[in-house]
């Protein structure tokens, strides 16, 4: 495994983080196709044996019992010190008009709730999931520059935004002598590669770690277009329906051409998709989800696969543009 600067910080991370949102009870939250705490263990001690020491979750996740299965696991495999534990604050937790959102009322509630799920006294990377248009971005980085100082988070990151909002979020940062972020938590893939145009320069140029979700397009990169297998979360995931159902048929020539590498090298698709995203000097760490063992496999398998300029030309080439995604 590898160790890499978290953008312009001195934290290490691996070049893989474990996305933790597939680990949650199926009876709690949106998301019915979660596993449960323990099919959920093994994943997460596999990770660490791997060398990962990156996962990330949020509140929202499985009605915050993500947060619970992933403090418990890693308390019982790995030191404290050892791991970085990243989760994020913006979704619904309660019905009340607070109950989400990124208001100084909300993250300072939020946060000591996903410390006590957590079972610990502090988070590394605490990030706001989404743009709050109802609250004033100053307020929020007001917040979390009081949550760092309070030693309950280490340092702040965003996610999908306009780079126009996340610029502005820099600026008043520095302008005001706050808390920066120092992460972005994007919509990055081989089918969505709009944040190419001004977020990952944008990123580059402040030294902000990227740390792409869904890298592997939710399965799609993983497997022929052809393929009628329909896994419960297929069924059920309207967010990843709503992401690509409307470019299916550009997509599909991106992904033809991911499988005609694969072949070529005798390597599974989705090593070639997430060797791509590792071979963008933007990238810091994407985001991977495991719910079969070979999934972690693979993308463990991933970090020694080194892609040719010719492979990558091929891969890119047939992209065409898409409506904006994932905010």
């Amino acid at each position: 495994m590898e160790y890499v600067n978290l953008g312009k910080t001195g934290l290490k991370v691996s070049r893989l983080c474990l996305g933790c949102m597939t680990y949650g009870e199926p009876d709690r939250g949106n998301h019915p196709w979660t596993l449960g705490e323990e099919q959920s263990r093994p994943f997460i001690k596999r990770a660490l044996e791997g060398g990962i020491n990156f996962f990330d979750t949020a509140n929202v996740y499985s009605g915050g019992s993500s947060e619970e299965i992933v403090g418990r696991a890693l308390r019982d495999f790995a030191k404290r010190d050892e791991v970085v534990i990243a989760t994020k604050v913006h979704g619904p937790m309660r019905k009340d008009p607070n109950g989400r959102g990124l208001s100084r009322k909300a993250i300072m509630t939020e946060i000591d709730a996903s410390l006590r799920r957590l079972g610990t006294d502090h988070v590394d990377l605490y990030q706001i999931h989404r743009w709050d248009s109802a609250t004033p971005i100053e307020e929020t980085l007001e917040a979390l520059s009081d949550v760092v100082k309070a030693g309950k988070a280490l340092y702040i990151g965003a996610s999908s935004m306009f780079a126009w909002q996340f610029s502005k979020s820099l600026h008043l940062a520095d302008s005001h002598h706050l808390k920066r972020f120092a992460t972005m938590q994007n919509h990055y893939n081989l089918l969505y590669r709009e944040e190419e145009r001004e977020m990952l320069p944008l990123c580059q140029a402040e030294g902000i770690g990227v740390i792409p979700w869904s890298p592997m397009a939710r399965g799609r990169l993983t497997r022929d277009w052809r393929n009628e297998e329909v896994t419960k979360r297929a069924e059920t995931d309207e967010f990843g329906k709503k992401l690509y159902q409307t470019t299916e048929d550009a997509d599909r020539k991106v992904i033809d051409r991911v499988g005609e590498i694969a072949e070529a090298r005798g390597i599974p698709r989705a090593q070639v998709a997430l060797a791509w995203l590792l071979h963008k000097p933007a990238v810091t760490a994407p985001i991977v989800g495991a719910s079969k063992p070979h999934h972690l496999e693979d993308a463990l398998g991933a970090l020694s696969v080194k892609l040719s300029a010719d492979e990558i030309a091929r891969l890119e080439e047939p992209y065409v543009p898409h409506a904006v995604a994932g905010f």
